[in-house]
């Protein structure tokens, strides 16, 4: 998706004081496999997707596809070893939050939040993560792998009637209308917020900072303006700051017809993240 190429370009073309711009490596066999199922990762590598598990993911195999799945989640994994020791930074790319254990959907491969916080155990960086899902579309993949796991607390705050049509247990749910505008939006993340943040006891929060709550996406049946979705970000990131705790934040959807809206709104939440850093 262009989206990606020119939000690396516009955030280049702005000045971030000491931030740092790194190309991500790529997420390991030994990373993707705390999470995936070995059969499914090898047919992603080999190119054996059958028909069925391409329509599901919505993208034909091919080698850059799973480039750009391994690197995405390696960006994910980058980000929250940098905001476990400064306190907080910025992928790019990644919110790959529809695979699942043995299966890719909604244009998801590898799920990148679940390999990261796996990843932050596995290396004892962190033992508890909370992922605050704010993509417009319910982060099922996510919750189906940490249903069971008491470690990793799973918020999706997203569209009742929207995609997935079969809902996963979170835990916390949080579903919205169609046409749910900004200030009823924010007071519901906040009341979650209240809810997930003493639960989750975390020491990383991983933020998908999803563009499709936008009133114009295509797939997002939400009404946020842009201004909304910037006073969204305050709110997560203030709430995590007030706690000092550290936020990997990954861009997730985004799918207005005019791709510069898009843009625009993931900037604004690396903007927002830069804030945060100097605040902190």
């Amino acid at each position: 998706m262009s989206k990606y190429r020119l939000l690396r370009e516009a955030v280049l073309a702005e000045d971030f004081g000491s931030a740092e711009l790194l190309e991500p490596t790529a997420a390991t066999d030994v990373e993707i496999l705390r999470v995936h199922d070995p059969d499914y990762l090898e047919r992603v590598k080999a190119g054996q997707l059958s028909r069925r598990d391409e329509l599901r993911i919505g993208f034909p195999w091919s080698p850059q596809l799973v480039e750009r799945s391994r690197r995405s989640a390696g960006g994910t994994l980058g980000a929250c070893r940098a905001a476990l020791a400064g306190g907080v930074a910025v992928n790019l790319a990644g919110g790959t939050h529809h695979a699942f254990y043995d299966h890719g959907a909604g244009f998801c491969v590898l799920n990148d939040a679940a390999i990261a916080a796996r990843a932050m155990q596995a290396e004892a960086r962190a033992e508890r993560i909370l992922i605050v899902d704010c993509d417009v579309h319910q982060g099922d993949g996510t919750a189906a792998i940490f249903e069971h796991d008491p470690s990793v607390f799973t918020l999706s705050v997203h569209g009742r009637r929207n995609f997935p049509f079969q809902k996963q247990h979170s835990d916390l749910d949080i579903a919205l209308e169609d046409g749910t505008g900004d200030d009823d939006y924010l007071a519901a993340l906040a009341a979650g917020l209240d809810r997930a943040l003493p639960a989750a006891t975390a020491q990383l929060v991983i933020y998908l900072a999803g563009a499709d709550p936008y009133r114009e996406d295509r797939l997002g049946r939400l009404a946020l303006s842009a201004r909304g979705l910037e006073r969204r970000d305050r709110l997560v990131l203030g709430r995590c700051r007030d706690l000092r705790l550290p936020v990997a934040v990954v861009m997730a959807g985004g799918y207005a017809p005019v791709v510069e809206h898009i843009v625009a709104i993931h900037l604004a939440t690396v903007r927002v993240t830069a804030l945060h850093a100097r605040s902190s």
